[in-house]
């Protein structure tokens, strides 16, 4: 049975892995903001973490500040929560001598590349969210060497504010919907990205030592088009009404700018842990289409 801790309980991935862990190989404990309030000073969340990081025999970091846009205007505490909170978190781990898994992010990246992006390329954010995710990894990589960092990109579920949920929502309202089509990338269904992490976890809880280091881990397929991404959700939804309009980001300004090509390397991900994510599309299927 191996105890993984989880930062956070609300959020898309922390009710993805209360969905899929296996309770006969997984104790589950999940710390929520009522519990633990990462935006607050160091001292207090040293005094609310160090008992139940210590009690695990894994932590995941799975709470985040994700609003892109509200970040602009909220840097610090963004930073706070992305950055300060999880270089605590790592210290406690490293004391506790517990493994870590970091959650990050495609917007390090400031998304000008063509070709898929390896682990090793240089981080450039073009926003404040992506900075503090940068300055967490930073953070985490300095105070607890064993740590698995998780790059990811466009993650999306059923239920939260997200690209599904909010092309669902303007389908019961409007005909035709304007939707970006030069950012490119590979959507990820919060529960493939669950099963990963979960997989992660039982490689840490074993001690393997060649399992640590940053990562990229994504549904696998090619990349898509957030346009392309909202026609295939109406195909699987069965919704023949609503047609997806082709606009440029410069077409729906932002608070953030966001990259343009968000597309992560997953070689080194699948060579590691012996793990392929299935595609976008069957992730997507999955999603609306549960079983």
């Amino acid at each position: 049975m191996i105890r993984l801790l989880v930062i956070g309980k609300t959020g898309q991935l922390a009710r993805a892995i209360a969905r899929e862990a296996d309770p006969a190989q997984f104790a589950l404990r999940f710390i929520d903001r009522q519990a633990c309030d990462l935006s607050a000073e160091p001292d207090v969340l040293r005094d609310a973490l160090s008992d139940p990081i210590g009690k695990a025999d894994v932590v995941l970091i799975a709470a985040a500040y994700t609003a892109v846009d509200q970040a602009e205007r909220n840097r610090c505490t963004a930073f706070a929560v992305n950055a300060r909170a999880p270089g605590v978190i790592a210290e406690l781990a490293a004391a506790a001598d517990v493994p870590l898994i970091y959650l990050s992010t495609d917007y390090v990246f400031d998304g000008q590349a063509d070709v898929p992006y390896p682990v090793t390329a240089p981080v450039a954010p073009l926003n404040v969210y992506g900075h503090s995710k940068a300055k967490g990894e930073a953070r985490v990589r300095r105070r607890q060497p064993r740590v698995v960092i998780l790059r990811t990109a466009w993650v999306y579920d059923t239920t939260a504010t997200n690209f599904l949920t909010t092309m669902l929502r303007l389908a019961k309202t409007q005909d035709t919907i304007r939707v970006v089509s030069d950012q490119i990338g590979r959507p990820t269904f919060a529960g493939d990205l669950a099963l990963a992490c979960l997989h992660v976890a039982k490689r840490l809880s074993l001690g393997s030592e060649s399992a640590y280091g940053t990562f990229h881990v994504t549904n696998s397929g090619d990349p898509v088009s957030w346009a392309d991404f909202a026609k295939k959700i109406f195909e699987l939804t069965q919704n023949h009404e609503v047609q997806i309009e082709p606009i440029l980001s410069s077409d729906y300004p932002t608070a953030a700018d966001r990259p343009a090509y968000s597309v992560l390397n997953l070689s080194e991900f699948e060579t590691t842990f012996k793990f392929v994510l299935p595609k976008w599309e069957q992730g997507l299927r999955r999603a609306v289409h549960p079983t």
